[in-house]
């Protein structure tokens, strides 16, 4: 059985270039387009990682972290921050939050694809 990534981010079509890449790789992908919807499907489909975009429109990706992060049942689950926020404060602040690893955008396949591999 394929394992599950769920990418979340509100842009649907850096969401269907990053599903459709990782779909060809053999994972299999669930999306989200908010942080309420990230945690829902966090619970809901019990992802081997999650990759989670920082700006949201709903609930700031830190704090989708920190949900996710504080609750049984989904606190196993990796999580990657994927952000186009630079400089250390955000990684720090993503490591804080509970995040296993920090990616900035624009990111190659080939490190998240090294990533994804590392925690499932």
């Amino acid at each position: 059985m394929a394992k599950t990534v769920l990418i979340v981010d509100d842009n649907e079509h850096l969401r269907e270039i990053l599903a459709s890449i990782l779909r060809y790789s053999g994972y299999a992908i669930v999306e989200a387009g908010t942080g309420g919807d990230a945690i829902r499907k966090a619970f809901d489909a019990q992802p081997q990682l999650i990759l989670l975009d920082l700006d949201l429109p709903d609930i700031k990706g830190i704090d989708v972290a920190r949900k996710i992060k504080s609750t049984a049942g989904v606190s196993h689950i990796p999580i990657v921050a994927c952000s186009a926020s630079s400089g250390w404060e955000w990684r720090d602040e993503a490591l804080r939050a509970g995040m296993a690893e920090y990616l900035q955008k624009p990111i190659q396949f080939t490190v998240m694809k090294q990533i994804i591999d590392k925690f499932i």
